[in-house]
């Protein structure tokens, strides 16, 4: 059983169920996690207008699956691999493509250059030294993409804490963490 309760629309303001409706309408489905996100509409108004900006940005959906998928990974996020597994599917990535994301790489050059900078940014709380900078840069990371991957970091370390704090339930197809 969850420890933060995910709302039915019943329990929530007309505003913020109106939210969720929406957002069923766009997923097919209120994921447990935007229905524990109701209880602070602030924070799931916050999380839906961040989500909405960063997926405008330069990286695909593919790339920001990959983001995703390595950040829940290293935070063990059973909840957000779960969810992030199916999105990257339809995102075009295969399961091999998965595992990668998960391990903090990828088979383009590109996409293994942002899986590992987005898993060293959380291992090392974007603590990342000169060499690391620069190796990055020369990888093909510009200014621009590494902030683009910083705010796909923070978005999914938002919803990796919260899921470990809700103890929210899985209503997408389980994946098990990696050792």
């Amino acid at each position: 059983m969850s420890r933060i309760k995910a709302l039915e629309n019943h329990e929530v303001d007309t505003q913020t169920a109106a939210t969720l409706t929406a957002v069923g309408k766009k997923l097919g489905m209120v994921p447990n996690m935007f229905a524990t996100l109701a209880h602070a509409p602030a924070a799931l108004n916050g999380y839906l207008g961040f989500n909405e900006a960063v997926a405008k940005g330069r990286l695909s959906a593919k790339q920001r699956e990959i983001v995703a998928l390595a950040v829940a990974q290293y935070n063990r996020c059973q909840y957000c691999l779960s969810a992030h597994s199916l999105m990257a599917k339809g995102a075009g990535l295969s399961e091999e493509d998965i595992v990668r994301a998960r391990q903090g790489g990828a088979s383009d050059a590109l996409d293994h250059t942002i899986a590992a900078f987005a898993r060293e940014v959380v291992e090392a709380s974007g603590v990342i030294n000169d060499d690391a900078f620069d190796a990055y840069r020369r990888k093909g990371l510009s200014q621009p993409l590494m902030v683009e991957v910083v705010a796909n970091v923070a978005l999914n370390l938002f919803t990796n804490y919260l899921n470990h704090l809700a103890d929210t339930e899985i209503d997408f197809p389980l994946v098990e963490v990696a050792a």
